[in-house]
């Protein structure tokens, strides 16, 4: 039997439960965890901290290109040019920069080759706006995980308020409203569900049902599940 990588692409908009799945179902598969909104993150924090302003577009793009990211496997860790990142990529300037910086296409097309190395290397489970439509096309297993809105907003706060940061349930609905608009409409990758990936809404669901879901369907889509290598 022919082991080869697999790649589990989780798509969908902010707060509809992308990375706490496709944590849980990585390490459930064995596979490599991929938060690729972290990356975007990651590329928005050296920019803020480089002091350039969102509008120079050329600049921005160097560091995308530049920048060195990584994936500790096992852990939620990311880093940095070798430094560790992973709260600091959490701050809601950096969330606001981060959705601005993924808007533009040099940035987006520098992720999408690092994101495509990473994944050269074994079986990952991918998250973010574009992994089936754009970043890997052809994966074997594509899901677009959605909530309602209200839902969202509110899964959204939770987290906020989990971390000890303010949150107010206006801003942040308005905020994820912003997110949403940027996301489905930039003229690069915009958040839409590839056409062979399949829906599920995790609205009402508990996060251990969301993941049998989608662990079914990454069985029914590899053979039932043999034929991935670790």
């Amino acid at each position: 039997m022919s082991h080869q990588r697999i790649i589990v692409a989780i798509d969908g908009p902010a707060g509809a439960g992308k990375s706490t799945i496709a944590k849980s179902v990585a390490a459930k598969l064995g596979f490599v965890y991929i938060d690729t909104g972290a990356m975007y993150r990651a590329v928005a924090l050296w920019s803020l901290r480089a002091g350039i302003p969102e509008t120079d577009i050329h600049k921005i793009e160097q560091l995308a290109a530049e920048a060195v990211i990584s994936f500790e496997a096992g852990s939620e860790r990311v880093f940095l040019n070798g430094e560790e990142v992973t709260s600091a990529i959490r701050e809601p300037e950096v969330s606001a920069a981060a959705s601005k910086v993924s808007a533009i296409a040099g940035v987006r097309r520098a992720m999408v080759e690092k994101q495509r190395e990473m994944a050269s290397d074994g079986s990952v489970v991918m998250e973010g706006r574009d992994i089936g439509s754009v970043v890997f096309p052809d994966a074997r297993v594509k899901i677009f995980l959605d909530a309602p809105p209200k839902e969202r907003v509110h899964r959204r706060h939770r987290e906020l308020h989990r971390r000890g940061l303010p949150a107010d349930p206006n801003g942040t609905a308005r905020e994820l409203q912003e997110r949403d608009h940027r996301d489905r409409t930039r003229a690069e990758a915009p958040l839409v569900q590839a056409p062979d990936a399949i829906y599920l809404d995790s609205g009402g669901l508990t996060i251990e049902q969301v993941e049998e879901q989608v662990l079914k369907i990454v069985r029914e889509r590899t053979a039932n599940g043999r034929e991935y290598s670790r």
